[in-house]
């Protein structure tokens, strides 16, 4: 008896990878082999850079607070001592925010904790 192989689903499955690949340089995009391996070191970055994204969004709010904070002669640190001292409750991303967006906001709050 013949060996019966599911042709269907493995061109479907390899298919789906090229789909996904398209768009990269050279064989990346047309060579299955190559693809493959493509593809999966893609998905390995896309996990690792989900988690660096946050690191770096949050040392550009720290950036951004520090530049507002030294128009204000203060340093970032001892703003955000500050902050903590009186218990002003708010985070780097909204203090980020009204630095850049609203800075007569990020001054009223850097005189309160003067």
């Amino acid at each position: 008896m013949p060996r019966s192989v599911n042709h269907v689903a493995s061109r479907a499955r390899r298919k789906k990878i090229l789909k996904r690949v398209k768009g990269q340089f050279g064989a990346r995009k047309n060579v299955w082999t190559v693809a493959k391996n493509a593809y999966e070191k893609g998905l390995t970055y896309a996990f690792a850079h989900r988690r660096m994204k946050k690191r770096e969004f949050r040392a550009l709010w720290i950036q951004r607070i520090n530049a507002a904070a030294r128009l204000e002669g203060m340093s970032y640190s001892q703003l955000m001592g500050a902050l903590h001292k009186n218990g002003i409750e708010i985070n780097r991303k909204t203090l980020a925010y009204l630095a850049v967006n609203n800075p007569e906001a990020f001054k009223a709050i850097v005189k309160k904790v003067k």
